[in-house]
Order: structure tokens, then C-alpha cells, then sequence
């Protein structure tokens, strides 16, 4: 009896060892999450939830809230506005609830969907843990457009794994991830080029005639369409007014070229990744889950290239899929490599080991580096002078940036009083210097949307003038030889705005702003 004691022994410690690593595995997960929850909120999700809170206080959206994201997200953002006038949290509490709500409820469609997809010991343990990584690996981009779409694309490739495999699903959970879905890809136009491409693998794996059977794909598109059906009902200032100015001065405004934008340091790493990648998915034992993530990853691709920005966020809803393929492949392969007692063996092991390289490759720029130095980040000195200035406020901002005027504005919990979130309509009109003209025009003289701006700005500031006026030093606007444009110079021109900008005599010097405070 003595000589089989160790023997319990050795299997107690073998489990406790697993247990670790298994718990090890998903800090990286919570690590990303605890960023997402720190401040800095990301600046485009702010300067959103800044104008849904003036939609849900009675300004008119899209006429006296003017901007060029189409209405679904501000719809979105109009829960958490709604939800911060009855509860006791603001409206980046309330918005990092939804967010945390709709990660849970993503990462539980992915562990329902996985089930009778066959997975190995490894593959299975890597999983646990790199699904609920990749859903928040974004840290300081989660709740961006792009995250939100990205988020529910996850359970959609998987569920489109199981319709390729003719898998029975329940009812209820394939509609709920369809409709998410659905309602993700709407966010931008430019989204629908995800579900192009994992309907098409659909189509290829099962063939016309049961592809067109197959409801869930009409389902998605009757979303769509009840969409676009809203849209002259409720939104009709959208398309009779706000598409013609996005046509007009949005568009051409940052670009950087559809060839440049492949060289650029967020767009570029990640097509590399998902190029090296894609040939992998040939493999006989790559599994449908995969090659759907890899066609998640490609309309993803697409999407960014034809917004010509290279920004951040922009990859996000490729690099989600990207890392799952590729920790999914590297696990599955390992499953069939290893002896079945190894495999089992060495699955925390590998578990651990991918989303260590997932997690080492996602610290970026953004995180956690922008929390950590919050404090003394331009948008952690703005956000501590409005606080202590105009806490609670109403400010006209002239600044042509979103980022750092949002998050600044929506932690001191002060509201902006201009009509557009920045002065981008005013940088529009202003793309150079006409030779011999004066630098700013006269009234008559302007287009109809500069026009707009230099009155609405003019009169909202003398009919309820704000308790401050911030500025930006830079206005975005091109030099014109010794002259730079003023905000301040060009809507003192007009008599009501002059006459209300007398009682503003106080000044705050920042680096890159002036705060005019009003005495009255």
C-alpha cells in the first residue's frame, strides 16, 4: 500500500498544474479587458456618445447634429443615454456596461456554437482561451464601429461553419447571431463585404440550391432592408441632407490613397499576416471554422482598403479573426502531430504559449501604454482643465480634432454646443489658398454648408451663450503666407456672435488649446 500512495499524489499535482496554466491562459483576456475599462475611453465611441446624449436630451439628429457615421450607431448609443438619465451612471459607465454585455454575449454564442465540431485536446483548451483574448485584444479600440462588427462577425463565421457542415444549430441561437451579425455589418456600408464573402464559401461548400434554402442568409438580409426602409421615415435629414456633404467635403478629407494605404503601419502588418496566413486554410484538416474566419479577415481587408485611412480601428475587425485562424490552425495541427496522451498533456501548455504570441503581437501603440500614462497624455491634461474649469458645462469647441477633445469633453461631463463634431465642414471649405482672394469669404460668397456653419455657429452661441469656448491653436485649416485662420477672427465677423464675445475675458493656455471663459 505504502508503494502506491505517490500515485495520487503525482495525479493531484498533474491536475493542479493544469488548473494553473488554464487560469494563466485567460489573464492576458482580463488584462485586455481592464484596459478597455480604463480610462482613456477611445475618442470616436466618446465623441458618438457625446452627441447620442444630446439626441436623447431633445436636439434633432442629423439637422441640429450633424454628422457623416449613418444612423444605427447613434441609435446604439442611445441605450447607454438613455440608461445614464435613469441609473446612477454616466454615460461612459453605462456605454462600457453595453460594451461588456455584448462581449459576454458574443464570447457565449462562440462557446455554444463550438459545440460537435469534433476538437482535439489541444485545439479545444487553446480555444477557451483565445476566443474570449481576441474578443477584447483591442483594448483601447473596443466599442469602435469596427469592434462591435467584428465582435459578432466571430459567432457568425462560426455559425457559417456549421450551415457549410449542414450542423443542426437550435432555432434561437441561429437567429440571434444572424440578427447581431446583421445589425454589425449595417453599421457601415462598407462592412457588407464580410458577409459577401462568407455567404459566397457558403455557397461553394453546399451549392446553389440548399444555400438558397437556407433562411438565415434572407433573415440578414430582411435586417437590411427594414434598415434602409427607416431611414426617409426617421431619418430623412440624413439622406436629403448629410450624404451630399459627406459627397462634398468628407470624403476627400485625409485620404491617403488605396496603394498608400497598404505601406501604412496599422493596414500594412496586418494584410501581411492575414496573406501569410490564407494559403493554410488549403490544408485538408484546416477545418470550415477556420477558412471562414480567414473570410472574415478578407472582407474585413476590404473594407479597410476602400477607406483609404489607415487608422487603427480600421484593422480591428481583421486582426479578430486573423489571431483566432492562426492560434486555431497552430492548435489543430498539434492536435494530429502529437500522441493523443502528449496532446492532452501539453494543451495548457500550447494554450498558454499562443495567447502569450497573440497578446505580445496586440500590444500596440494604443494600449496599455495610453493608461498607464493617462495622466500626462494631451488628453489626460485636457480632461483635468475642463473638469476644474467647466465641469458640467455647455462649451463651443472650434478645434478641426475629435481626438482629445472626446474623451476630454464626456469626463468633465460637458456638452458641446456645435452642430457638427468638429469643424470639418469649415476645413472642407477651406482645402488651400486661392490666389488673390481674401482669407475668409465674405457671406455671399460662401457655399451653402459654409454658410450654414458660420450662421448656425454664430446665432446657437448668441441665443444660449456656453459657459466657455475652447480653441484649438491649430485649425486644421492651410496657412495662407503670414496669415493662419482664426476661428475666432472669422465668426466675429458676424454682429451676433461679436456682440456675445465680449463677455468672454478669461483665458486657459494649454499647449494645443485656448479655454475663453465667460464673465459675466
Amino acid at each position: 500500500m505504502a508503494e502506491t500512495e505517490p500515485l495520487p499524489r503525482a495525479a493531484a499535482g498533474t491536475a493542479l498544474r493544469v488548473r494553473l496554466l488554464r487560469a494563466l491562459a485567460l489573464l492576458p483576456a482580463l488584462g485586455f479587458l481592464l484596459m478597455a475599462l480604463t480610462p482613456p475611453l477611445n475618442h470616436d465611441v466618446a465623441a458618438i456618445l457625446n452627441f447620442a446624449e444630446r439626441w436623447v436630451a431633445g436636439e434633432s439628429l442629423f439637422r441640429e447634429l450633424i454628422d457623416v457615421n449613418p444612423p444605427l450607431i447613434f441609435a446604439l448609443a442611445a441605450i447607454p443615454a438613455l440608461i445614464a438619465r435613469v441609473a446612477p451612471l454616466d454615460i461612459v459607465q453605462a456605454w462600457l456596461l453595453c460594451v461588456v454585455l455584448c462581449c459576454a454575449l458574443a464570447w457565449r454564442m462562440c462557446l455554444r456554437l463550438r459545440e460537435g465540431f469534433g476538437e482535439g485536446v489541444a485545439e479545444r483548451t487553446a480555444l477557451d482561451a483565445l476566443v474570449p483574448l481576441v474578443i477584447v485584444m483591442v483594448a483601447y479600440d473596443v466599442g469602435q464601429r469596427e469592434h462591435l462588427m467584428g465582435l459578432f462577425a466571430l459567432p457568425y463565421a462560426l455559425l457559417a461553419a456549421r450551415r457549410a457542415e449542414r450542423m443542426a444549430t437550435p432555432t434561437g441561437l441561429a437567429l440571434a447571431v444572424t440578427i447581431a451579425a446583421a445589425l454589425g455589418f449595417a453599421l457601415k456600408p462598407h462592412f457588407l463585404a464580410v458577409p459577401a464573402l462568407v455567404e459566397a464559401l457558403v455557397l461553394l461548400r453546399v451549392g446553389p440550391a440548399a444555400a438558397l434554402r437556407d433562411r438565415l442568409p434572407w433573415v440578414m438580409l430582411g435586417v437590411w432592408l427594414l434598415y434602409l426602409a427607416s431611414l426617409p421615415v426617421f431619418f430623412a435629414d440624413y439622406l436629403g441632407f448629410v450624404v451630399p456633404l459627406v459627397m462634398d467635403y468628407y470624403l476627400a478629407n485625409g485620404g491617403i490613397g488605396l496603394f498608400g494605404v497598404l505601406l501604412t503601419n496599422q493596414l500594412g502588418p496586418a494584410l501581411f499576416a492575414l496573406v501569410v496566413l490564407l494559403p493554410l486554410l488549403a490544408w485538408r484538416g484546416a477545418g470550415w471554422a477556420p477558412r471562414m474566419l480567414g473570410a472574415v479577415g478578407l472582407g474585413a481587408f476590404l473594407s479597410a482598403w476602400v477607406q483609404h485611412k489607415g487608422w487603427s480601428y480600421h484593422v480591428v475587425p481583421m486582426a479578430m479573426p486573423t489571431a483566432l485562424m492562426a492560434g486555431w490552425l497552430a492548435a489543430r495541427w498539434l492536435d494530429r502531430m502529437l500522441p493523443a496522451g502528449r496532446a492532452a498533456a501539453a494543451a495548457p501548455g500550447i494554450a498558454l504559449a499562443l495567447v502569450l504570441a497573440v497578446s505580445a503581437v496586440h500590444l500596440r501603440g494604443e494600449s496599455p501604454w495610453r493608461q498607464i500614462w493617462y495622466g500626462v497624455l494631451a488628453e489626460g491634461r485636457l480632461t483635468a482643465t475642463l473638469k476644474r474649469e467647466v465641469a458640467g458645462e455647455r462649451l463651443l469647441v472650434l478645434s478641426p480634432d475629435i481626438y482629445p477633445v472626446y474623451p476630454a469633453l464626456n469626463y468633465a461631463r460637458a456638452r458641446s454646443t456645435l452642430r457638427t463634431m468638429n469643424l470639418w465642414l469649415l476645413v472642407g471649405a477651406y482645402p488651400g489658398c486661392p490666389e488673390g482672394a481674401p482669407r475668409y469669404r465674405e457671406p455671399w460668397e460662401m457655399s451653402r454648408p459654409e454658410f450654414l456653419v458660420y450662421r448656425t455657429v454664430a446665432e446657437d452661441f448668441a441665443r444660449a451663450p456656453p459657459a466657455g469656448v475652447l480653441v484649438a491653436k491649430n485649425s486644421g485649416i492651410p496657412r495662407c503666407g503670414a496669415e493662419d485662420f482664426d476661428p475666432i477672427a472669422y465668426f466675429s465677423r458676424h454682429p451676433a456672435f461679436a456682440e456675445g464675445w465680449r463677455h468672454y475675458t478669461r483665458v486657459v493656455h494649454m499647449d494645443t488649446y485656448l479655454l475663453y471663459l465667460r464673465e459675466d
